[in-house]
Parts: C-alpha cells; sequence; structure tokens
C-alpha cells in the first residue's frame, strides 16, 4: 500500500497459479519505484514453449521490466516509449535464449504504469490483457493480438463466439517470434478514486465476462478479489484450465 499527499493510495495484489498445467509458465509483478513514491509498475507475462522455454520467457520480460523501471524517470520520461522498450528488449532477450537454449520461448506481456498524480499507460502484446475498470463499470481493456480477435474486429464471430472457437488460443503477435511483436499502448489521463487497472492472463479472462470482473472487483478488496477471480476460474475451467496471473492496483482514499 503506498500513501500519497494528493489524498489517494494504491493498494496492489497478485495472484499465480499453475491451474491444471503441469508448469507454471506465467509470471507476475508489481513493482514500487525505486525513488519515487506512488509510481508501480504492474506486468503479466504469459510464457509458451514447453515447460522450461515458455518459463524462461516469462522471466526474460519480468527481468527487463525490472531494468526498464530502474531506470525510468517518471518526472520526465515518457511512460510509453519506456513500456515500448519493455517489448522490445524483452522480444530480443527471448530471442537470444532461443538461440542458446535451442528451444522456442514465446511470451505474451500486458504492463501498466501509474503515476503519483495518477496519470497511467498500458501496454500489452500478445492476449494477455490490461482492464480498467471504474467501480464495477469497464472503462478501457486492450483487444488481443490473436486470431480470434480479428475475426471479431472483421464482423465473423462474436466475443461470446470467440471463448468457444477452436483457433481461441492462436495469436498472431508476441515476444519470442521472427518478426517483431506488437506494441500497442494506451494512455489514462487520470485514474479516479475507485478505479482499478487489473492485466491478467488469458487463464483468467478467457472465464469471464467484462461485467463479472466488474462485480468481483467493485465488492472486494484486491487480494481477496485475485483469490476469487483464480478461484472461479479453476472451478469453471473444469479441469482443464490454463496458468492464471493477475496484478492489480486498485486507487483508493487515502483515509
Amino acid at each position: 500500500m503506498i500513501r500519497q499527499p494528493s489524498g489517494h493510495r494504491l493498494v496492489a495484489a497478485t495472484g499465480l497459479h499453475k491451474g491444471d498445467r503441469n508448469y507454471q509458465q506465467d509470471q507476475v509483478e508489481i513493482l514500487p519505484h525505486p525513488r519515487t513514491q506512488g509510481c508501480v509498475l504492474g506486468v503479466v507475462a504469459d510464457g509458451m514453449g514447453g515447460k522450461s522455454g515458455g518459463r524462461k520467457a516469462a522471466d526474460q520480460v519480468i527481468m527487463t521490466a525490472r531494468q526498464m523501471f530502474d531506470r525510468y524517470a517518471p518526472e520526465q520520461d515518457d511512460p510509453t516509449l519506456a513500456l515500448r522498450q519493455l517489448v522490445q528488449e524483452a522480444h530480443l532477450m527471448i530471442k537470444l535464449t532461443a538461440i542458446a537454449f535451442e528451444e522456442e520461448p514465446h511470451s505474451t506481456v500486458a504492463a501498466f504504469i501509474v503515476h503519483p498524480d495518477r496519470s497511467a499507460a498500458i501496454v500489452h502484446a500478445g492476449d494477455s490483457r490490461v482492464y480498467h475498470f471504474h467501480q464495477s463499470e469497464m472503462v478501457h481493456r486492450t483487444l488481443d493480438h490473436s486470431f480470434v480477435q480479428r475475426l471479431i474486429n472483421e464482423g465473423q464471430i462474436t466475443e461470446e463466439e470467440a471463448n468457444n472457437h477452436p483457433q481461441s488460443n492462436l495469436l498472431i503477435g508476441c515476444l519470442g517470434t521472427q518478426q517483431d511483436p506488437p506494441q500497442a499502448v494506451h494512455l489514462i489521463d487520470r485514474l479516479d478514486i475507485g478505479d482499478t487497472l487489473l492485466a491478467c492472463s488469458d487463464g483468467v479472462w478467457h472465464y469471464f465476462t467484462p461485467r463479472e470482473i466488474g462485480a468481483v472487483l467493485a465488492s472486494l478488496p484486491p487480494r481477496e478479489a485475485c483469490e476469487m477471480l483464480i478461484s472461479k476460474a479453476r472451478h469453471r475451467a473444469r479441469g482443464s484450465g490454463d496458468n492464471l496471473s493477475i496484478a492489480l492496483v486498485r486507487v483508493e482514499p487515502a483515509a
């Protein structure tokens, strides 16, 4: 929990579960800035490429995020540029890992930076998502770099049909591939009291509508909300669930 002179505090929580997989390939982290109070970075990385390859890729994302945030100066640096650098540098490190270990590691990334003035920036590549909620209402969410999202954009299928599509796990952009990853960024001028930023892997969001996620976020404190979302996703997966990861930051009154 981080208190601010401006009358708000940031309350953060993370959740991580291997689901019904044999190995945990997701990684998640929320980092307070080393020099600026009230500035935080949240990151979710969903690794792909076998038991060791996927985890190596996700580890590279987290390591790169730490390095980027350590040199980041909130008062003067452009957050979208910093987040783009995070994506590109992690992508290059994952490709180097693939050469060194003769594997094909890939990873998604969903990340956000929150500043002391409550402005925020979001980046994602792949199908890990960042949601912005005000109380229970969804304000914004990232759009997946996936085959089914392309079909949704073209009007060929609905959001509901996408979840049950046989190619719902096919990505058209992520880190570690031969092509440069997408770097979709989004700026938030100011988070209001009661706003929540939620980054999560597809092992979580696949089992919920935005309305359901909003209801959980509005009714529970951050840590309990993470636990509830993971528990419900595990139940709905019925023994076939993916790894699950969540990074959550909520703006609350200082009092």
